[in-house]
């Protein structure tokens, strides 16, 4: 847009809106930073690219488009001059209201920072947040074939926030999170400087950026290694309500005795609109052409319909599994750990917790367009031992202990609905984390240390109460080290707090 464009703009926003709350947008747009103001059709596009249209509802006062770190930067120092609070937005799939969004606020959209490159000589790609991993998977494959980046599942999940949580892949058995993947942090801290965090430089900050979600900087480019990969299998298989005796003692088994690091899967029920969806949805990968006999055989046996097949391209299944995402509907998101109970207990613990989850379902059942969830992703052994192999983070998960990260999700109609809903929530991360305590203190569970998932966590739940001391105070010498007057603490509208 033509400077003089912008000017008219700028003038028309602050017509619109009490001067204060415009100023910091009159002046980023008179730097030359890109803004889109209420009347503008980005800005309305721009909140309509949530996947929880709670999210959208909220309205920041403009929306900044920076394209580089320089950019960003600036955006920084002229907020350090404004009492404006602001929310960085990159995928826009956390629904937690104020993570990603804000009202009367600035929002700074990663959009522009959309670019991906290769390095032939260390087979490392630069990738901006502001792709989701499709098209980041998308646009590598143009640049140098049979690479992959270990990323969301999804292939419509953002980047930013899911590398600042720690990032799980279908690939995280074989190479870890996607933060251990990580070679270089472009960073732009607090104080408007641009710096590189890595394995040589600002080696704390480095390390402290692999859990710590927005408290440390805003990171503009992500340095990834990329693996070898070529025709991918995967898909999903449907199975119905009755079988889930039969479901959750084959993932019992499946996680207890993982069977291949190149198999991964995610195991979700969902129920709701009246009843009338009430079965469950299995995401499978395998990370070759076909999975060798005896990698999924527990689940196959169960009675289920079938949409898997050999991909082209990794890409190919992470596009697929978009059907998963239902844009228009609110959404809330919480999770919960448990160790997996051992061959003895067998999976009864497994069936008390789905359980909880189906009553609690049930007692929003009415809800307009509720659909409940619950999604059982594996954390073997093995996921461990790679992520420490490849340097470890903030979660710093044993790999003595098998676990299950357990993702909650409600998705609904009407806002009128938010406070139940919000409510239903707290009651089923709350349950869950009840029948874990108690079957422990059965001794039917291992006493294990037992961390929150950042990515899937609720705002209210506590993400650093649940981390390991040790992980909490090294990142809060960092975050007082790279932000001593707590200006993303003070000024971002969401995030858990450090």
């Amino acid at each position: 847009m033509p400077p003089s464009h912008r000017h008219v703009l700028a003038l028309l926003t602050a017509a619109i809106v009490p001067l204060a709350k415009a100023s910091i947008c009159i002046t980023l747009a008179q730097s030359g930073i890109p803004i889109e103001y209420p009347v503008s059709i980005d800005y309305s596009v721009d909140l309509t690219d949530y996947w929880s249209a709670a999210c959208g509802d909220l309205k920041p006062t403009c929306i900044a488009a920076p394209s580089s770190a320089t950019e960003m930067a600036q955006i920084i120092k002229n907020l350090h001059n404004s009492s404006t609070l602001f929310a960085v937005k990159s995928g826009g799939h956390m629904p937690n209201a104020g993570f990603a969004s804000i009202e009367d606020g600035l929002l700074i959209s990663t959009k522009n920072l959309d670019h991906v490159t290769y390095n032939e000589a260390d087979q490392t790609a630069v990738v901006g947040p502001g792709l989701s991993w499709e098209d980041a998977q998308n646009d590598l494959d143009g640049l140098v074939q049979g690479r992959a980046l270990v990323g969301g599942r999804l292939g419509g999940v953002g980047i930013g926030g899911y590398m600042l949580g720690g990032g799980m892949s279908f690939l995280s058995t074989q190479y870890g999170w996607a933060a251990n993947n990580v070679a270089n942090y472009e960073v732009v801290l607090a104080n408007g400087t641009i710096v590189n965090a890595n394995a040589s430089s600002n080696t704390d900050l480095f390390a402290a950026l692999k859990g710590s979600g927005n408290n440390m900087g805003i990171v503009t480019a992500y340095t990834m290694e990329t693996h070898p990969v070529g025709k991918v299998w995967g898909g999903n298989w449907v199975f119905t309500a009755a079988s889930t005796p039969k479901i959750l003692a084959a993932l019992r088994n499946f996680v207890d005795d993982y069977p291949d690091d190149k198999a991964a899967i995610i195991l979700t029920a969902e129920h709701g609109v009246g009843g009338l969806i009430d079965f469950w949805i299995m995401f499978l990968f395998y990370d070759g052409p076909e999975p060798p006999a005896g990698v999924f055989d527990e689940f196959e046996v169960i009675p289920h319909t079938s949409d898997t097949l050999t991909w082209d391209s990794y890409y190919n299944l992470l596009k697929y599994n978009d059907f998963a995402i239902l844009h228009g509907q609110r959404y809330t998101i919480a999770t919960e750990t448990t160790p997996v109970p051992n061959a003895t207990v067998g999976s009864s613990v497994l069936q008390e917790l789905y359980d909880h989850w189906h009553n609690v379902t049930e007692s929003v059942i009415d809800v307009v367009d509720v659909i409940g969830s619950i999604a059982f992703q594996p954390v073997p052994k093995t996921f461990s031992e790679k992520a420490k192999a490849r340097g470890g983070d903030l979660l710093d998960v044993p790999d003595d202990t098998n676990y299950i990260f357990i993702e909650m999700d409600f998705s609904y109609g009407l806002a009128s609905d938010d406070g139940r809903i919000d409510q239903a929530t707290q009651r089923l991360y709350g349950g869950l984390g009840n029948i874990v305590e108690d079957n422990i203190g059965k001794g039917l569970l291992p006493d294990v240390y037992r961390p929150l998932f950042m990515n899937d966590a609720y705002f209210r739940q506590d993400y650093w109460a649940r981390i390991k001391p040790e992980s909490k105070e090294f990142a809060l010498k960092v975050r007082e080290e790279v932000d001593p007057k707590g200006f993303f603490q003070k000024r971002t509208s969401g995030g858990w707090r450090l």
